[in-house]
């Protein structure tokens, strides 16, 4: 494994960290605390230290999955990063809460979950400018820092090109950006990430194998059944991505290299990326992801002169 400085947090994690919106319950599936421990056991002996998750993954439900396995774990050996303002309703279905009052109880919800006394990322999660330019909501923010609870702020823009939210970060004591990034949708290159790299910010990309568009396993005609989040996509920008992609395979993947591998390793080429979050629903896919670390230097030896490499 390798790893990267968070920005100005100065927090070292590693390139490839976990999400768990899986954990949730939405992407059809409903794990037990048995195999959420194998996801997260297997993300611990390759060298994964980074945990993405939310409040609003099932009602504190992944929240609580990963508190039911750090309770037999250094809790200082993990980076926990969760978000705040869309509680969980019903199946893709979130309330807004956003006020200073909603939020400090959705931290106080979170630690419980996650059986823990910090959070070491708290992120403002995909609101809009209103909910964000709200100075009563960042000074709360602030008083729990200052209390111990969080360690460090972030912003998960919910718009890949949203720079208001962005460049206002050092003004609010944000230090990370979470941002959709991936070979099919690069618009962060342009204006997210200049900013990001200008305050010196931990960038997290999210959704790095595009829903799993780029993970190689889908022809342009695929079919996802009503289980699969994919099938709320619309059509046509489906099979868009899906063409793009059988496009991408041919042309850019080197002969006999996993695509999935390929797609995460394009993301850490880029200087303002610190580290990569694919969902991993089974202990092979967090192997798989994991790879993706050890060649990608390989493939871009001009972004890794910061990086350094663990035992893994």
């Amino acid at each position: 494994m390798k790893y990267r400085r968070l920005g100005r947090t100065g927090l070292k994690v590693s390139v490839i960290g976990v999400g768990t919106w899986q954990f949730g319950g939405e992407w059809g599936r409903t794990y037990t605390q048995e195999e959420a421990n194998a996801v997260l056991s297997r993300a611990k002996e390759v060298g994964i230290n980074l945990i993405d998750t939310a409040e609003c993954y099932g009602d504190h439900l992944s929240e609580r999955l990963i508190g039911g396995f750090l309770k037999g774990e250094r809790r200082e050996d993990w980076v926990i990063a969760t978000k705040f303002g869309h509680h969980f309703n019903a199946l893709f279905e979130r309330d807004q809460l956003w006020s200073a009052e909603d939020v400090r109880k959705q931290l106080d919800e979170s630690l419980k979950a996650l059986g823990t006394d910090y959070v070491d990322l708290y992120q403002f999660h995909s609101g809009t400018d209103a909910a964000f330019d709200n100075d009563e909501l960042w000074t709360m923010l602030d008083k729990q820092v200052q209390a111990g609870k969080i360690r460090h702020l972030g912003i998960s823009i919910g718009s890949n090109d949203n720079l208001h939210q962005t460049a206002a970060a050092t003004k609010v004591g944000a230090s990370a950006i979470q941002v959709v990034y991936n070979r099919l949708d690069r618009k962060p290159e342009e204006r997210v990430f200049p900013s990001c790299v200008e305050q010196d910010l931990g960038v997290l990309a999210r959704v790095p194998l595009a829903s799993g568009y780029l993970s190689g396993k889908y022809r342009p005609d695929a079919v996802f059944d009503a289980t699969d989040t994919r099938s709320r996509h619309d059509a046509e920008q489906r099979r868009a991505k899906l063409e793009e992609a059988a496009r991408i395979a041919e042309n850019e993947v080197p002969a006999g290299m996993d695509m999935a591998q390929w797609a995460l390793a394009w993301c850490l080429r880029h200087d303002a990326v610190t580290c990569v979050i694919p969902g991993c629903k089974t202990p092979e896919q967090v192997d798989a992801n994991a790879a993706a670390a050890r060649y990608a230097s390989d493939l871009h030896p001009q972004a890794w002169k910061d990086t350094d490499a663990g035992a893994i």
